[in-house]
């Protein structure tokens, strides 16, 4: 396409003038490339949620709704199954082992005990303890929905705490404690070997 000035543009350009606009036309250099259009990707196409279908009636009864999928959990504590072997099961029945480290967390509040077990453990690896009693007293029986207020708090909620916390990984196994080292008020935690 041949641009014409704009004071050609009601003429046609003599042959003359038509070779002097060439020249001319050859020496300029442009301010900014002509750039095309770039096409815009198209967008991506909207993914509407259909509302789940209303339950149907059978025979003038609403079926009860689906439970909800169970929220994902960490690895869970070994308590009772597979990782230490039978030896270690046994000694740890017989009451043989001996402790390397002792926690205490009886009669402290939640917010308190929570930290004292994670000081502790945090203790306990860097001494290269292996086996941790921990004492929480006695499960008492309480109403699940208030495990916070009433006695034997601590001792509901420390596996969650040890499942949740930062030393999980450095975990074993949870096992009973023998009557000697406190029974059914205490546990022993198993720590993994130091790498």
């Amino acid at each position: 396409m041949r641009v014409l000035p704009f004071f050609a543009r009601g003429r046609r350009l003599s042959p003359a003038e038509a070779e002097i606009w060439a020249r001319v036309a050859e020496t300029v250099t442009p301010i900014a490339p002509v750039r095309k259009p770039m096409a815009q990707p198209a967008p991506p196409p909207v993914v509407v949620a259909e509302p789940p279908a209303p339950p149907r009636r059978i025979k003038g009864r609403v079926p009860p709704p689906l439970p909800a999928p169970p929220p994902p959990t960490p690895r869970p504590l070994d308590r009772q199954g597979a990782g230490l072997d039978a030896g270690w099961d046994k000694r740890l029945a017989k009451g043989t082992v001996a402790p390397d480290f002792t926690l205490d967390l009886h009669g402290a509040n939640l917010d308190m005990a929570h930290t004292r077990l994670d000081h502790g453990l945090t203790l306990a690896l860097a001494q290269g303890a292996r086996v941790v009693l921990l004492i929480t007293g006695k499960a008492r029986p309480h109403d699940a929905a208030d495990r916070s207020s009433q006695r034997g708090a601590i001792r509901a909620k420390f596996l969650d705490w040890l499942a949740h916390g930062s030393h999980a990984g450095n975990i074993a196994a949870v096992r009973p404690a023998h009557p000697r080292h406190g029974g059914g008020g205490a546990v022993y935690i198993i720590l993994k070997r130091g790498r």
